[in-house]
């Protein structure tokens, strides 16, 4: 057993056999010996004869072999093979297709299909578009011209650029290499119990939310943006953030406008799976994202995020159970998480 595992969490993730919970711990069954991951489809033991371990490692030195219908063992290697491909994928200056990423790593294809999508929220397809996004934007910003960025970023043509590239810019191309020009960002202050907050939109989403701040910080990042105070249609956006914010463990379907790199979204995506009131550390996160050994590119990615609280980085903290750092204070990182226990107890 170890102390740095939240036994009830543990056991709440074994009962429902919940995926997202594999890798991060094992469970072990004294009465049979046995060692199996969270999502094992056997039948359950009796709580008390359960011990939960950090890693198969820790539970074969315990005298425990491993399940032979979950086979936990090759959770491990499962996640290798996907950072592996990942970083394939981004290396190669054409990403490799599906079948060739399968072979390289190892696994059939329509198996490593199906195990990257479980691992990284996304399919290898979805996250190879990302990744040509990610090149055309930082080609852009460097200032190469938008013929060029495409063909860098390794679209065959500018049609499939604009068919899939453009939109995860959230503007044009254009606009983003000139510092949003042509784009109009409507931006508001909105008081909450944790301060006055910015909640600031394109026409596509909103695209930041951030206390103890302002306009300013938009203008900083947008310098060519039409940035303007919000609207009626940004004031009923802004309840709704502000309703969140007092209540942040309510689900929401509110349109968002966010950038980033390929990486940066799926770590995004993986806290958007963290259940409300839990917390998970960032070797966790790195984990859930797919890139077991990214840890401090998970940290990097959670303070990179530009809508706290829709996105809830303020559940994420240091191996060992320490808060960790937040860009809003501690103080607020821990309301927020008193406030979703309660409304989860």
């Amino acid at each position: 057993m170890n102390d740095t595992i939240d036994m009830d969490a543990a056991w709440t993730a074994f009962e429902a056999r919940d995926r997202s919970a594999d890798g991060r711990f094992i469970v072990a069954v004294r009465t049979t010996g046995i060692y199996c991951k969270p999502s094992c489809p056997a039948r359950h033991p009796r709580r008390e004869n359960v011990t939960f371990y950090t890693d198969p490692v820790r539970a074969r030195a315990a005298g425990f072999r491993a399940c032979l219908r979950c086979r936990p063992d090759e959770e491990g290697r499962d996640r290798i093979a996907v950072a592996r491909a990942i970083a394939l994928m981004e290396a190669a200056e054409n990403t490799p297709g599906l079948e060739a990423l399968a072979a390289a790593v190892g696994y059939a294809p329509h198996h490593f299909h199906r195990l990257f999508k479980r691992a990284t929220g996304i399919t290898p397809a979805a996250y190879a578009r990302a990744l040509k996004a990610e090149r055309a934007a930082a080609a852009l910003s460097d200032g190469a011209t938008i013929t060029q960025a495409i063909y860098d970023a390794g679209y065959s043509a500018p049609s499939r650029f604009y068919a899939h590239g453009a939109p995860r810019l959230g503007m044009t191309p254009s606009a983003w290499a000139r510092g949003g020009a042509g784009v109009t960002i409507r931006w508001t202050l909105a008081p909450t119990s944790l301060g006055p907050v910015l909640i600031a939109a394109t026409e596509r989403g909103i695209c930041r939310i951030a206390f103890d701040t302002d306009g300013d910080s938009l203008r900083a990042r947008f310098p060519a943006a039409k940035i303007v105070p919000g609207d009626e249609a940004l004031g009923a956006l802004a309840a709704e953030v502000v309703s969140i914010v007092e209540s942040p463990g309510r689900d929401h379907d509110l349109p968002l406008d966010v950038r980033g790199t390929a990486f940066q979204e799926a770590i995004w995506k993986a806290l958007r799976t963290i259940p409300p009131g839990e917390t998970r550390s960032y070797a966790e996160l790195a984990a859930l994202a797919g890139r077991p050994g990214a840890v401090r590119a998970a940290g990097t990615a959670c303070g990179a995020n530009h809508l706290p609280v829709l996105i809830p980085c303020h559940r994420v903290t240091r191996t060992g159970g320490a808060i960790g750092g937040y860009a809003f204070g501690h103080e607020r990182k821990l309301m927020l998480l008193d406030r979703e226990r309660d409304q989860a107890g």
